[in-house]
């Protein structure tokens, strides 16, 4: 694993050249990790770019994805399992952090029919969560910061021994897996405070915007839509580069993010084909800015009562034309 790890490219994703240093840095040493940027910067794709790099492992074909030489799960030890290979992508389970996730979503829980029949301290009373399911594999717990501290305490054991206990219960279960979680440093609005021992079980990288307009035009053209309508070049460039320079503005709490860029550039294309023509207009451009960005982007409270999004947008594009010839002076 450490050579796959070394020469990992993580084609996946465009750019984040530093980011992808301190992955692969990570990776070798097998420790978790938390990756910690805005949202639509390429955090999942990356998070499965590791996985898809993971060479086929045989395993058996049971809830805990077992070792053939060491099974621990009822069903392998009880009857004969059956073995196939599973590639890394069948190995990556996501998890969505979220105010209503339980320890028992992630962990398991014990069965009480079961528990009648085979004692609850029995490992046959034991229905597995996700981290089972991620066993030898990858697990992906996005926006952990939106679970309930409950649930980051219950996966302090497992991070810290690779191991589960359960309650009061003594079954204790390995649970082997990278573990790659990501957050948001700027929302704050029903997450929890990650608590400094949960923190201190991760190497903590950070992830940002495209690095530059040349890369943010690369990964609009690969990942967004396209019809038969043209994107002049510049054109397309200067659509970035006003959504770049509202990362920057200084009346902005949220941000919009790379999937609002991807958004433009497909809904000018829509709008222009509706119009009947082959090329995309500033006009088609400036139709998509409101539904597009309105809703991906906040206003600091000093200027929110002042304005509604929309307005913002309205004032910000039009006086952003005005500077650049390509769009012709136009407005919303």
């Amino acid at each position: 694993m450490q050579e796959i790890f070394i020469k990992a490219a993580f084609n996946d994703i465009i750019g984040q050249e530093r980011t992808k240093e301190q992955l692969k840095s990570a990776l070798l040493m097998n420790r978790h990790v938390l990756i910690v940027g805005p949202p639509g910067v390429g955090k999942t794709t990356l998070a499965k770019n590791v996985a898809k790099l993971f060479p086929p492992q045989t395993l058996n074909d049971c809830e805990f994805h077992c070792s053939p030489d060491n099974p621990v799960c009822p069903s392998c030890r009880t009857k004969k399992p059956s073995a196939k290979k599973f590639s890394g992508e069948e190995l990556f389970v996501r998890v969505q952090g979220s105010p209503d996730l339980t320890s028992e979503d992630l962990i398991g829980d014990i069965d009480p029919v079961k528990a009648l029949k085979f004692g609850p301290a029995s490992i046959e009373a034991f229905t597995p969560g996700k981290i089972f399911k991620a066993n030898n594999g990858v697990l992906f717990f996005d926006e952990v910061n939106r679970c309930p501290e409950k649930v980051q305490n219950g996966l302090l054991q497992v991070l810290e021994e690779g191991k589960a206990t359960l309650g009061s219960y003594t079954v204790d279960l390995p649970a082997n897996f990278i573990l790659i979680a990501t957050m948001n440093p700027e929302e704050t609005a029903a997450t929890e405070k990650l608590s400094d021992v949960f923190l201190d079980r991760f190497d903590t990288i950070h992830m940002s915007y495209p690095e530059n307009i040349e890369i943010e035009q690369k990964i609009v053209l690969e990942k967004g839509e396209k019809t038969s309508v043209q994107f002049p070049s510049n054109l397309l460039l200067v659509t970035i580069l006003f959504i770049r320079l509202l990362r920057e503005h200084k009346d902005l709490v949220k941000k919009p993010s790379v999937r609002a860029t991807i958004g433009l550039y497909e809904r000018a294309q829509a709008n222009s084909l509706i119009a009947g023509r082959k090329k995309v207009s500033v006009e088609d451009i400036a139709n998509a800015v409101i539904s597009v960005l309105a809703h991906r982007i906040t206003l600091k409270p000093s200027v929110k009562f002042l304005q509604t999004p929309e307005e913002f947008l309205q004032k910000e594009f039009s006086e952003f034309s005005k500077d650049h010839s390509e769009l012709g002076g136009g407005s919303l």
